[in-house]
This record gives C-alpha cells, sequence and structure tokens, in this order.
C-alpha cells in the first residue's frame, strides 16, 4: 500500500461516518476553510465582504485576507459551527459527529487532540461537489497528482503544501474505528473579540 492510500482510507471513513459524499483530509480545520475560500475564489464566487462571528478563532478571518475578501464580524452565540456568510462554508471545527454533513456545503472539520477525534492535527472538507474534489486534492498537495511521481506529473494549477501526514491519517482510522456515533457540540471556547482587534478594524 502507497503512504497516500491510507489518506484516502481515512477520508473515506470520515465520509461513511459523518453522511458526505466527500471527504478531503488536510493538515488543519485552517487549511480546509483556506482551501474552500479559494475554490470559491478561482470560481469567481468570491464576494468582497465575508461575515463571521466576532468570537472565533484568529486563523479564520485571517483566512479570508489571504483569500482577498473583507472581514465583517457580527454577534452569535454559536456552538459547535457557524457560516462563513454568505458562502456555503461552515466552519465545523468544534462539531463531529455522525451523519452531521448537510448538503450543499462545505463544513470544515478539525481533528485536533482537543477535537471529539483527538488525532495530534488535521481536518477536512466534507462536501458533495464533484468538480471541487478534484481541485481540492490537487490544491491540497502543491498542485500534484496522488500517486504519481513529479518527473510524470502534469501540473496544471496552483497548489499548497497542505496534506495530511500518512501516519496522522492512519492514527485518525484507529480512532474513529472506536469514536461514538453521536458527540456533544463543543462550546465555542474562550475566544477573543477579533472585531476589537486593531489588525482587523
Amino acid at each position: 500500500m502507497q503512504a497516500f492510500e491510507i489518506v484516502k482510507e481515512f477520508e473515506k471513513s470520515v465520509a461513511e461516518y459523518t453522511g458526505a459524499p466527500y471527504a478531503v483530509a488536510v493538515n488543519s480545520c485552517t487549511s480546509a476553510i483556506f482551501l474552500s475560500l479559494m475554490w470559491q475564489r478561482v470560481n469567481g464566487h468570491l464576494p468582497k465582504e465575508i461575515e463571521i462571528p466576532k468570537l472565533t478563532y484568529v486563523s479564520v478571518p485571517m483566512q479570508i485576507i489571504w483569500a482577498g475578501a473583507e472581514v465583517k464580524f457580527r454577534d452569535e452565540d454559536w456552538q459547535g459551527v457557524y457560516q462563513l456568510a454568505p458562502l456555503p462554508i461552515w466552519d465545523a471545527a468544534r462539531r463531529f459527529s455522525a451523519v452531521m454533513y448537510d448538503s450543499g456545503t462545505f463544513m470544515c472539520t478539525s481533528h485536533h487532540w482537543n477535537k471529539p477525534l483527538g488525532i495530534s492535527q488535521g481536518g477536512c472538507i466534507l462536501h458533495d461537489n464533484i468538480e471541487a474534489d478534484k481541485w481540492f486534492r490537487r490544491a491540497r498537495f502543491d498542485g500534484r497528482t496522488e500517486g504519481v511521481p513529479p518527473k510524470k506529473d502534469k501540473f496544471t494549477s496552483m497548489g499548497w503544501h497542505l496534506y495530511m501526514e500518512p501516519a496522522i491519517a492512519a492514527d485518525g482510522l484507529i480512532r474513529l474505528s472506536h469514536l461514538a456515533k453521536n458527540n456533544p457540540d463543543l462550546p465555542r471556547d474562550d475566544y477573543p473579540d477579533l472585531s476589537k482587534q486593531p489588525f482587523f478594524q
């Protein structure tokens, strides 16, 4: 078995567990959000302004800025998930439960050690878009094709080094096989009010 096939097995198991047609594994939820935003951008669907709760993890507005949009903050006492409005992108870093996927969305999960799956790092993009799936798999892997040596590959699009390591995927497979079907949403954590940070004003 080639190393990337372990990642594919992990993705298959996550898709089956969450009810998503596709799961694309990356090295963090932050990376999942970034790639989801960039997919909207390359297809001309990235709005000028994206709205998120003012109480969230600092990397989220940073990914919005990196993707080329402006950040707008809203008051929302969220738990588990929230939308990067008006896009169909959901930050689901604090939710991971069976049959959690909502059709038509890009749900970005976190598998960090303090989350339900509890591996050392990593995240997934849960979605149902076959064209996006093809793009995500190249984009997360430096624009490469899985299983193809670089000198034999043909590069057709931009990519980033966001691939989930096979050893982490293997750990995820083991933990997922023992994970409960229903896991309560995690509270939003003690995040600072990012709307008051000069950096985002």
